[in-house]
C-alpha cells in the first residue's frame, strides 16, 4: 500500500449509514441537494456490473479546502492540498492540457468554457449509495454532533424532494455551429495523413467542437435526460460554481488499488440494434472480427503498456484483456484491460505524469500527436479529453476519461461538445467527417429531448 499522505496526524471522516427503500428516488434526490453547492461531484456507475467499481454512487458536495490551477506546477498544488488536509477525500478533475505540464507543450488555442487545467476539493460531504444502504460522511472530531447533524440530513432527505431553486429559463433559440466546414475538415485530415505517411505519426485521435453561444440550459435535467437515454459506468455531474460537465463517459483511465494499477481503454465502436436482436448480433459479431477496430485498439494498449511501464515495476504490465466487447445501451464498445504493480513509493503525481492524458485520446507516439493535435484543431479541449475521479484516504483513487459529455459555461451561455475519431493512414477523410456529423446529430437530439431547447 502506498500512502500519498506525509503528515503523521490524520484527520477522521465519521460515516453514518441509513438503510434506503428507494434507490432511484433517493440517487435523484441526492442529485438534486448536491447540486446546490458550489463544488459538486456527482460519481454514477448506472448500476453496471462492471469489473472494479467498488461504489455505486458517490456525491461529494461543499468544499472545506481546494486548489485550482492551470498553467505552472499544477501537481505540486495538489500534493500541498494533501499535506494541509492529510487523510481525507478529494475529488477533482485534470484538464487535457496538463499536457503542457507533463510534456513540454503549449496551448494558444480558444477556450470557451474555462475550467482550469486541474482542480480538487476536500468535500464537507461525501454521500455513497448502493442499493440498499446510503453513508454519509461529515469530517468533524465531534462525533456525537456529526451524528446529530448527518441524522437530521437524512431524515430530510428521504421525506422531501429537495430541488435547489433556479430562475425561470426562457432561453433564446440555439444554433449549434461547426468548428470546421467539410472541405476544411477533410483538408485536415489530409495533412495528418501526410504526416503519418512521413513516420511522425502512427494515429492521432482527431476532434472538433462543436458549440453554441448565449444559450440557456438546466445542467440538472440535461444530466437526468442523458442518464435515461445513455447510462454509463463512468457518469459524471460536476459543477464548480458556474461551469458544468454533464458527462455519460464508459471508459476508465486509471484506477489504483493498492500497488495494482489498471487502465481501460476504449477503441472501436459500433451501433446497437435493440429492435432487431439478429442485426444487433451481427453489429457485435463485425466490431469484434474488424481489422481496422482490432489494430487500432491494440496500438492504443502498446501506449498503455508503454505509460505504465514507467512506473510499475519491471515484467508487471500485463495485458488481462485484450478487445473484449462490452454492451451498452446505444453501442458495443471494444474495451482492453491493462495492469501493473507500482514501484515502491510512487507518488501520485508521478503516475499521473506518467500516463496523462490517456492514450486513447491521443494517439501515437504520444507527444508528437499532441503537438499535431494543438496544431489541427481550433480550439482547446479543456476538460474533455481529461479526467474527473477521486482519491481516497489511503491514495487509491479511480479516474475515468471524459468523453460523451457536455461542457457548458452558465455565466456566458456558451456550451461545447466534441466529436473525433482515431485517424490512420487507411482512413477515409469523408467518412470521418459524416461519423462526426452523425455523432453531434445524436447530441442534438438528445438535448431537444432533455427540454433544452435546441433547434
Amino acid at each position: 500500500m502506498h500512502a500519498f499522505f506525509n503528515e503523521p496526524e490524520q484527520l477522521t471522516r465519521t460515516f453514518v449509514s441509513f438503510p434506503i427503500a428507494d434507490f432511484q428516488q433517493t440517487r435523484l434526490q441526492l442529485l438534486s441537494w448536491g447540486d446546490q453547492f458550489n463544488s459538486c461531484c456527482f460519481l454514477d456507475n448506472h448500476q453496471y456490473e462492471f469489473p472494479l467499481h467498488r461504489i455505486e454512487c458517490m456525491l461529494a458536495a461543499g468544499s472545506l479546502d481546494q486548489v485550482s490551477a492551470s498553467g505552472g506546477d499544477a501537481f505540486s498544488s495538489v500534493r500541498d492540498l494533501m499535506q494541509r488536509q492529510p487523510g481525507d477525500w478529494l475529488f477533482g478533475h485534470l484538464g487535457y492540457d496538463l499536457k503542457n505540464e507533463t510534456e513540454g507543450l503549449q496551448s494558444s488555442n480558444f477556450d470557451g468554457v474555462g475550467f482550469p487545467d486541474l482542480f480538487f476539493f476536500i468535500p464537507e460531504f461525501i454521500i455513497q449509495l448502493s442499493c440498499t444502504e446510503m453513508r454519509i460522511g461529515v469530517r468533524d472530531g465531534r462525533h456525537k454532533e456529526v451524528y446529530d447533524a448527518v441524522t437530521s440530513f437524512a431524515e430530510t432527505l428521504k421525506n422531501k424532494h429537495i430541488q435547489p431553486n433556479r430562475p425561470e429559463i426562457k432561453p433564446p433559440s440555439v444554433y449549434i455551429q461547426n468548428r470546421f466546414s467539410r472541405e476544411e475538415y477533410i483538408a485536415c485530415i489530409a495533412e495528418i495523413k501526410l504526416h503519418i505517411l512521413r513516420g511522425n505519426c502512427y494515429e492521432i485521435n482527431f476532434c472538433q467542437e462543436f458549440f453554441a453561444e448565449a444559450t440557456a440550459i438546466d445542467p440538472l435535467g440535461v444530466f437526468r435526460a442523458l442518464s435515461i437515454t445513455s447510462p454509463n459506468p463512468f457518469a459524471a455531474y460536476y459543477k464548480l460554481n458556474d461551469k458544468y460537465l454533464i458527462c455519460l463517459s464508459p471508459e476508465r483511465y486509471l484506477r489504483k488499488s493498492g500497488d495494482n494499477l489498471i487502465s481501460q481503454p476504449i477503441k472501436g465502436t459500433a451501433q446497437r440494434d435493440l429492435n432487431d436482436p439478429e442485426q444487433d448480433r451481427r453489429n457485435k459479431e463485425a466490431l469484434a472480427s474488424s481489422e481496422k477496430e482490432r489494430a487500432e485498439n491494440i496500438m492504443v494498449v502498446d501506449l498503455v503498456r508503454n505509460d505504465l511501464s514507467r512506473v510499475c515495476r519491471s515484467g508487471t504490465v500485463n495485458v488481462d484483456e485484450l478487445c473484449v466487447i462490452y454492451s451498452f445501451p446505444q453501442v458495443f464498445q471494444m474495451i482492453s484491460t491493462v495492469s501493473g504493480q507500482l514501484e515502491e513509493s510512487t507518488s501520485w503525481a508521478a503516475i499521473i505524469r506518467a500516463t496523462f492524458p490517456m492514450g486513447s485520446m491521443t494517439g501515437a507516439p504520444k507527444k508528437r500527436v499532441m503537438e499535431l493535435i494543438e496544431k489541427f484543431e481550433r480550439t482547446k479541449r479543456g476538460l474533455f479529453s481529461g479526467s474527473v475521479g477521486y482519491i481516497d484516504p489511503n491514495g487509491d483513487f479511480d479516474f475515468n476519461v471524459v468523453i460523451r459529455s457536455l461542457l457548458y459555461n452558465a455565466s456566458t451561455g456558451y456550451l461545447s461538445f466534441h466529436s473525433g475519431s482515431a485517424i490512420t493512414f487507411n482512413s477515409d477523410p469523408e467518412k470521418e467527417y459524416e461519423e462526426c456529423l452523425i455523432k453531434a446529430a445524436a447530441i442534438k437530439k438528445v438535448l431537444a429531448e432533455a427540454n433544452t431547447f435546441l433547434s
